[in-house]
């Protein structure tokens, strides 16, 4: 990769992924016109509908599609590849709330309750939430990716992926807490949920747990370089 390519590229996957999110933001906003849920959190939130949900779930599995071919296209190795999904899905996710708020003028605020995914049970979140995962996303990708080509960046080590993990996991169970709670109601009970709380406290822990590799990397790029080994050529016989 030739010097100052890894910007354009970065810029390149940005450009894809606000595109992605205006046309993401213009089907939802379609659907939940259909249905009448411009607005998430209400009674009977997931209303069945045709084969809206079967419509939503594809929709969805496509979206990762799209995210992770623009990462593969862009990165010139697994970790650039991983690095630039990354920053094309925090900047799809942020931006997809933009789009929505100039479409339909929702989300009011970044409080507000949306129901961030379904697979492979309703997530529910404030607008915040996401967000801010998505900014460790943008971060994490970002330091992965820019980086001297005569400077390869040092992976992490397992200890700031597993506090990762832990963070992930905690995560998905904050959001799919409520509907955790009814599952075993069946499918009925799963979809009529609507949240009254959300556990900030055990979601911002999560979200330092997933912050730790963006730390290490951050860290590992303000590191300085290593001395150059002298020059032996002049003088030698």
């Amino acid at each position: 990769m030739k010097p100052g390519n890894s910007w354009r590229r970065w810029w390149i996957v940005v450009a894809f992924a606000l595109a992605m999110a205006w046309l993401e933001a213009a089907v939802v906003y379609y659907l939940r016109t259909l249905v009448g849920r411009l607005e998430p959190w209400q009674p009977d939130p997931l209303p069945i509908v045709g084969l809206i949900p079967q419509v939503e779930l594809a929709r969805e599995l496509a979206t990762l599609v799209m995210l992770l071919t623009v990462g593969a296209l862009a990165g010139c190795n697994a970790r650039t590849r991983w690095g630039y999904t990354l920053v094309a899905f925090g900047v799809w996710d942020i931006a997809y709330y933009a789009s929505l708020k100039v479409i339909t003028g929702w989300p009011r605020s970044l409080l507000d309750w949306d129901v961030l995914f379904l697979i492979p049970l309703p997530w529910w979140g404030p607008v915040l939430a996401p967000m801010l995962i998505a900014l460790l996303m943008i971060l994490w990708g970002t330091l992965a990716t820019q980086r001297e080509p005569t400077r390869p960046l040092p992976l992490p080590g397992w200890l700031p992926w597993a506090a990762c993990a832990a963070g992930v996991a905690l995560a998905l169970y904050v959001f799919m807490a409520d509907t955790l709670r009814v599952a075993h109601q069946g499918l009925d009970a799963v979809r009529a949920v609507l949240p009254q709380r959300f556990p900030w406290p055990l979601f911002l822990l999560a979200w330092l747990l997933m912050a730790a590799p963006v730390l290490w990397l951050a860290a590992a790029t303000r590191a300085p370089k290593p001395p150059a080994p002298p020059d032996r050529s002049d003088g030698a016989n």
